[in-house]
């Protein structure tokens, strides 16, 4: 808005510069943020709708500026009065040698600003603009002159709402980040706090920009952020990246837009075999393995997409259809939104192993890998994104677990059954501390009298929420997790406790206790030692001690299971070899090994189940010795498939039969006794003693009990057989 001209204007236009940009009603009103000079002493007062500028003349009286051309105004006078202006005096003079001086100062300071300035008319198009705004968008200053902004400013996104709270007299200022077009054509980031200077009517007169460049911060933080959503080494999109665009992904679909429910899946491979690489041709082949992995994923999975259309239209889009990252080390992922179903997500398992079929040449090395994938495909309303990873992840162990360079679906039955695991492998030790274990014990009877020799301890845990759990569901798990130490020693402790109570009530029998013993509790503990300290503690003789070892567990470097064993048999305590027959049946450890006892494993005694032949019978005596020294293959054969067919029940059995007899001979001829497990029938314990068998356990004679069932059977003299069991599981 301006105001009409009067004589006044017309009088003094040519003593002064109107520019707009030195306005004194601008500056005192600190629009500018240039403090008035101080070579007259200026009082500013600025209101809603107008402002008023005065000068004290040292040697005159109080002069008034006109807001609009900086005029001195008569007294009494107003702006736009024709005979407002007093032109004539000295002091009219010296006024205007002051304002000119003031001028050139803000003119200085207008142009020598390292920001750039700009004021703007009310119809969005420049008055002027300083040389560093100029030269912020490589124009020149002449040229920007009535320019309209949106040469230079996107209108897209323009603040109008801050501009209308401008306006209207809501905030004094306000500052965005705007992108301006450089001559040259790229793109110049600015953040620009915008002024409005009003006429004394208090209407908007023009607007007032200052602009500074902050190309270089943004490209800073574009770099920055590039650097943190991608993996520095394969370039592709990190961890972090995949779960942005997953958290993406699972966001429902409004159901008045959605044709279908929204479902995501995700591929999660590990390469096989890759710390091999590393630790061989060393980490700087690996990382190349690594880039060529990547490279080759992001070229053969990126545009993938269900049909030809499909990915001519994502590619048309300049979209890709799948998210390949890498998740850490040797770890990658693939990300599908908006997935189709598990068979899109198998299929594109089956498509990541082809790629990664062809060998690698890398640094003169060419390197042949597979991966295991992991796939997990559903509903986003069924699931979070924390937990389709973890159950990607978790599938992805159950692929090398399956034989590694395969893919596995998610199967929510053994996800349950894992959770379980890791559940009951947490609360393991806590459970030993609260004392749910308990032992149960299975006799050991003779075959040829039918006495009591021994029995074994069998650990039970009586889970609050499970129920009683056999040995099976959780010794594994503490020995992984090592928890089968602390374990270990409580059974040994408790076990030896119960067979001198048994040595105290029943001193002629002097009924044995067998303990099994886990190979890391030959590692990971002094096992001597702490048989020594339950020995002592209890003072139970050794004699009537037996520990079971399995074959595997024998098979440790640097001689330290066979230095164990030999200390503890100097001890005098018996050492049996469980489940012999059914790992590497080295008979080497027979002759170096101090064993006392062989375990049969309850797969021979599977064949004894059915009805024996006569000729088999007879046979066994006089074949025993002539077959022992083919033990080892007939172990081996044994593993064969065991077929249902009838004609075939017969030839099993007997050779079953004779690499039972075998055996016994075999222990027999070393000086060792031979126990069977798992017997199930009158007619196997019989066949058993006619081979030779010395003792044997199993449903047959008694199922395991409490301690009490041990002393029940000492007392009567021999157990009473409970029959055939076919339909029960032994523990």
């Amino acid at each position: 808005m301006r105001h009409e001209e009067s004589s006044h204007h017309r009088a003094s236009h040519h003593r002064l510069l109107a520019s707009p940009v030195l306005d004194p009603v601008g500056l005192a009103a600190g629009t500018s943020g240039v403090p008035v000079p101080p070579a007259v002493a200026t009082t500013a007062t600025t209101t809603a709708t107008t402002a008023r500028v005065t000068l004290e003349d040292p040697e005159g009286p109080e002069v008034r500026l006109c807001p609009t051309c900086s005029a001195p105004l008569a007294d009494g006078a107003h702006p736009g009065d024709p005979d407002g202006a007093d032109h004539a005096g000295g002091g009219t003079d010296r006024l205007l040698a002051a304002l000119q001086a003031s001028e050139s100062r803000f003119r200085a300071a207008f142009c020598d600003a390292v920001i750039g300035m700009a004021l703007i008319d009310s119809e969005d198009r420049i008055i002027e603009v300083n040389p560093a705004f100029a030269a912020l968008i490589g124009r020149g200053v002449g040229e920007l002159a009535r320019i309209h902004l949106h040469e230079i400013v996107d209108p897209e996104g323009l603040p109008h709402r801050l501009f209308d709270g401008l306006v209207h007299g809501e905030r004094e200022r306000f500052r965005v980040e705007k992108q301006l077009r450089h001559r040259e054509g790229h793109t110049v980031w600015g953040k620009v706090t915008v002024s409005l200077i009003r006429d004394p009517a208090g209407q908007p007169l023009y607007t007032l920009a200052l602009v500074e460049d902050l190309t270089e911060q943004r490209r800073l933080g574009d770099r920055l952020e590039y650097q943190a959503l991608h993996d520095p080494l394969t370039r592709l999109p990190n961890r972090t990246s995949f779960f942005e665009r997953l958290d993406a992904a699972c966001l429902p679909v409004a159901e008045a837009t959605a044709v279908k429910a929204r479902r995501v899946g995700v591929c999660y491979l590990d390469l096989d075999g890759f710390a091999a690489i590393n630790e061989t041709l060393g980490h700087h082949i690996g990382d190349q393995l690594l880039i060529a992995v990547a490279a080759r994923l992001r070229r053969g999975l990126t545009r993938t997409a269900d049909d030809a259309d499909d990915a001519n239209n994502a590619a048309a889009d300049g979209q890709e259809t799948h998210l390949v990252a890498r998740m850490g080390g040797d770890e990658f992922a693939v990300l599908v939104p908006d997935s189709d179903g598990s068979e899109q997500l198998t299929a594109l398992a089956g498509r990541i192993l082809e790629l990664l079929e062809r060998p690698f040449d890398v640094a003169g090395h060419r390197l042949v890998v597979t991966a295991s994938v992991g796939v997990v495909e559903r509903s986003v309303h069924e699931t979070t994104p924390t937990d389709l990873v973890k159950d990607a992840d978790a599938t992805l162990y159950w692929s090398k677990a399956d034989g590694r360079a395969r893919w596995t679906l998610y199967d929510p039955d053994r996800g349950a059954h894992q959770l379980t695991r890791q559940l009951l492998a947490t609360a393991l030790r806590p459970a030993l501390e609260r004392g749910e274990f308990t032992i149960e014990y299975q006799p050991l009877v003779g075959l040829a009298d039918g006495t009591v020799r021994g029995a074994e301890a069998l650990v039970r845990w009586r889970h609050p929420r499970y129920g009683t759990l056999s040995p099976d569901r959780f010794i594994p798990l503490a020995e992984e997790s090592g928890a089968i130490v602390p374990l270990g020693k409580w059974v040994l402790e408790e076990s030896c406790r119960q067979a001198r109570q048994w040595l105290t009530e029943f001193p002629d029998t002097e009924t044995f206790v067998s303990v099994n013993l886990a190979a890391r509790q030959i590692w990971d503990s002094d096992v001597v030692a702490d048989v020594a300290r339950a020995l002592e503690s209890t003072g139970l003789p050794a004699r009537l001690l037996q520990l079971e070892i399995t074959e595997s567990a024998l098979l440790g470097p640097g001689g330290r299971p066979l230095q164990a064993l030999q200390a503890l048999a100097d001890m005098g305590v018996r050492i049996a070899i469980d489940d012999f027959g059914t790992g590497y049946s080295n008979l080497a450890y027979l002759s170096r090994l101090p064993v006392h006892v062989l375990k049969l494993d309850g797969t021979f005694i599977e064949g004894f189940r059915d009805p024996a032949p006569a000729a088999a019978l007879s046979a066994t005596a006089t074949t025993a010795a002539t077959t022992a020294t083919t033990a080892t293959t007939a172990t081996a054969a044994t593993a064969a498939d065991r077929s249902a067919v009838p004609e075939l029940r017969s030839r099993r059995s007997d050779a079953d039969e004779q690499i039972v007899g075998a055996m016994v001979q075999l222990a027999h001829t070393l000086g060792l006794t031979v126990t069977a497990e798992g017997i199930e029938s009158a007619a196997q314990a019989e066949r058993l003693r006619l081979t030779g068998c010395d003792t044997a356990q199993g449903w047959y004679f008694a199922r395991p009990g409490e301690a009490a069932l041990v002393a029940a059977i000492l007392r009567e003299g021999r157990p009473a057989p409970s029959g055939r069991q076919t339909d029960a599981v032994r523990p």
